[in-house]
């Protein structure tokens, strides 16, 4: 009888360690086939980048990926060291949000050796690179369309409040850059310069500096720009949200505004309580509230998150399907006309999915 039962559980303990061998191989299994994606993500501490990045997150979390996110802090050296080492750990899959323009091409090679696929965003890659393969895409927003729609919101201020424009149709101009030759810096500019020009305007620049990208720095500049420029000015286009807010600070601690003794009133009904309209671009939540406080005047809705799911689903879609050519994501398809680089080639413009900006004034957001 005691040998039996013995017999018995030798047997139920061959069995259930072959159970679990099978288990085992079903989990590894199971493992091997989640997506795991990178996601190259130039600098954390820009607002528009950060949104961008949490975004990634919460799609990647929702659709099962694994999602390796790495922050690149600026420097190029870096980032690449970051692609070689997901590389090397077998990724395949990517978004980025690149350092530069000049070193996407050498990205998409590096990963087209491993048969992997990559989307940016942001920061445009070259048409080289996107050459190296139908598997790199663009997922971003053309950025000349960024300053025009800026020149739009002016006008729609001076047709309104004609009285504020200088003799002959002049708008005396002050610009906040960002950084200085970033494709968003470059392009915006000539887009607000083009657009007020198109609709019929003298511009005058009086001054403009980069405060690249950053609240503080803008600030400064104002202060600057404030005691050397006073009443000489009739506009301030900022090229983002943190950057406009910081020339909206300068104004209000130096009560350049329509009632020195009361910053927060709007006596002209115009829409800003600072004397002239600071217009922004990124549309982020703390540029909307200074916004419905009657501070900065308007901005452009660059939308983090849609260029991030686009981006994502894109990866995705390739990840799952082999190609995301002739596909939708993000609720985009690929572009047909020529535009700002790198949609200016017609062999890539199905790899191109152009995000696309938007007005947001004080009526929009009501």
């Amino acid at each position: 009888m005691k040998r039996n039962l013995l017999k018995a559980i030798c047997i139920l303990g061959v069995v259930l360690g072959v159970a679990g061998l099978f288990m085992g191989c079903s989990k590894k299994e199971a493992d091997s086939d989640k997506i795991v994606m990178g996601a190259l993500i130039r600098n954390l501490n820009e607002t528009f980048v950060a949104n961008y990045a949490e975004n990634l997150k919460k799609l990647a979390s929702d659709a099962g990926v694994q999602l390796n996110l790495l922050d690149g802090n600026g420097d190029v050296a870096t980032q690449l060291d970051q692609l070689n080492t997901l590389l090397t750990q077998g990724v395949k899959y990517f978004v980025i949000i690149p350092q530069d323009t000049a070193a996407t091409e050498q990205m998409c090679q590096l990963i087209n050796e491993k048969g992997g696929a990559a989307a940016f965003s942001n920061i445009q890659p070259s048409v080289e690179a996107l050459k190296v393969g139908k598997n790199f895409y663009l997922a971003s927003s053309p950025e000349t369309v960024a300053g025009n729609i800026q020149a739009e919101i002016a006008d729609e201020y001076f047709k309104a409040y004609p009285d504020k424009l200088g003799p002959n149709n002049t708008i005396n101009l002050l610009i906040i850059n960002g950084q200085l030759g970033h494709p968003a810096q470059v392009n915006r500019r000539q887009g607000a310069i083009d657009g007020l020009k198109a609709r019929g305007y003298n511009v005058n620049i009086v001054a403009e500096q980069t405060a690249n990208w950053a609240a503080a720095e803008a600030q400064a500049v104002m202060d600057a720009w404030l005691a050397a420029y006073n009443g000489q000015f009739n506009m301030v286009f900022a090229q983002n949200d943190d950057m406009a807010m910081g020339a909206v600070e300068s104004m209000l601690t130096n009560k350049y505004t329509d009632d020195p003794n009361d910053i927060t009133k709007d006596t002209n009904g115009d829409g800003t309580v600072t004397k002239v309209p600071v217009i922004g671009v990124d549309a982020t939540p703390a540029g909307q509230q200074s916004i419905r406080e009657n501070k900065m005047y308007a901005t452009v809705l660059q939308d983090a998150v849609g260029q991030s799911t686009t981006a994502f689903e894109l990866m995705y879609t390739t990840a799952t399907k082999g190609t995301a050519i002739g596909t939708t994501a993000g609720g985009i398809t690929a572009t047909t006309e020529i535009g700002e680089d790198p949609a200016t080639d017609p062999a890539i413009l199905d790899q191109c999915f152009l995000v696309p900006f938007k007005k947001v004034t004080k009526a929009d957001l009501q």
